[in-house]
Formats: C-alpha cells, sequence, structure tokens
C-alpha cells in the first residue's frame, strides 16, 4: 500500500512537472522510467558477510555512459582508435559503453589484480599483456573505477612502452578524495565519495558483480 501511495505522488509530481516544464528540458519519460525503478530495486543486497544499500541504479548507469560515450564520438571520430578495457571489473562498463560509439575502432583487454577485500592493497600485478599493436594509435584505457590511481599508473608507464600516438582514460566512476597521481582522466561517468561499492562489474572479494546496480557498503 505505501508503494502504490508513493507512486501517486510521483505521478502528481510528474503531472505538475509537465505542466511547468523543467528549466534543464529533462525528459519526462526518463525521470517516469527512473522513478519505476527506483520502486522496484532492492535497497539492501548481502554479499558474503556484509551489508550493501542502494547508490546508483542501472538506469543512471546508462544515462552516465551516453554522456560518456557522446564525449568520445565528438573528440575521437576519424582517428584510429583502440580500446583498452581492464579486467575483471571493467567488463559491463566497457561492453556498454562500446555499444554506444559510433566510429569505427578495436577493442581488446588487459587484466591486472589489486583489489582484495574492502580496499586498494596498492600492489598492482600484470596478469595479461597486450598482443594487439598499438603503435602509433590513439589508446584508451577502460577502467570501471578510478580511486588512489596506482592501477592507472601502472598501465600508463606500461603502455608507454608501445609507442601509441596518445593515451587517452575512460573511467565510469571516479573518487577524488582518493586519487593520490596527478594523472589526468579523459573521461568520467561519475564522481563519488571514498565508499566501497559493488555491483555493475565491481566485486567484494570476487561476489557481486553481476549486479545490475551498483550499492555501496553499510557500516
Amino acid at each position: 500500500m505505501n508503494s502504490w501511495l508513493k507512486y501517486n505522488e510521483l505521478l502528481i509530481f510528474l503531472l505538475l512537472l509537465k505542466i511547468t516544464k523543467s528549466k534543464n528540458n529533462v525528459s519526462l519519460h526518463q525521470i517516469n522510467a527512473n522513478l519505476k525503478e527506483n520502486l522496484k530495486v532492492s535497497k539492501i543486497v548481502k554479499v558474503l558477510d556484509k551489508e550493501f544499500e542502494i547508490f546508483i541504479t542501472h538506469n543512471q548507469i546508462q544515462e552516465a555512459i551516453e554522456k560518456v560515450a557522446k564525449k568520445i564520438n565528438n573528440e575521437l571520430s576519424g582517428k584510429d582508435v583502440i580500446f583498452l578495457g581492464i579486467l575483471n571489473g571493467a567488463f559491463m562498463f566497457a561492453s556498454d559503453l562500446y555499444k554506444n560509439l559510433t566510429f569505427n575502432s578495436q577493442i581488446s583487454f588487459l587484466k591486472l589484480a589489486s583489489y582484495s577485500g574492502t580496499s586498494s592493497s596498492g600492489n598492482v600485478k600484470r596478469l595479461i599483456g597486450i598482443n594487439e599493436d598499438i603503435k602509433d594509435k590513439t589508446v584508451v584505457i577502460i577502467e570501471d573505477i578510478i580511486d588512489t590511481g596506482f592501477t592507472i599508473d601502472n598501465i600508463m608507464k606500461q603502455l608507454k612502452g608501445y609507442e601509441p600516438a596518445e593515451i587517452k582514460i575512460a573511467t565510469f566512476l571516479f573518487k577524488p578524495a582518493a586519487y593520490q597521481t596527478d594523472i589526468p582522466i579523459d573521461y568520467i561517468g561519475m564522481e563519488i565519495p571514498n565508499d566501497f561499492i559493488i555491483g555493475y562489474g565491481l566485486d567484494y572479494n570476487g561476489f557481486g558483480r553481476n549486479l545490475k546496480h551498483i550499492y555501496k557498503i553499510v557500516e
């Protein structure tokens, strides 16, 4: 009953919004879709021994990706581009981002390990190298999340040895409060606080990657 009342209140809000119009020209259809989604989302999930609460919904994720893709399309169209997704976490973001690109390009994947538990270990090891020739190409690194920046710094150092024309960085999530390097990030989906999160490719000890929404840990 509470959900039914809440949804009707939201419909009234949408009607008022349609009458007054949004200054930012926001799509009413998209707002309604987001509100419906929020009513259906599981607010709390348990993964192993920890609980996580909803943080970013699937619709919000897709909206952010579309904006990143639009910027990449505008800036890199016409160049010889190869995208390098960083496994395991970036596989969902890389897939959704790549589907929104409108120019010819290549994509491949690197695998590194830096996480154990709920914090970054600071130790980055190269598990899978590059097999493609990236010399004189525009390389776009695709990351799920950048926090300290140690991983991206390590990747940049490795890639420069292959003599690409330029290296760009695209990350879905960025934690500015945790960032400890001065490497510029070219494409950012969302900036978030320094919370531990899971879902949409991000994991807790290997679990939770399959969640379509992003959740943050309940302290």
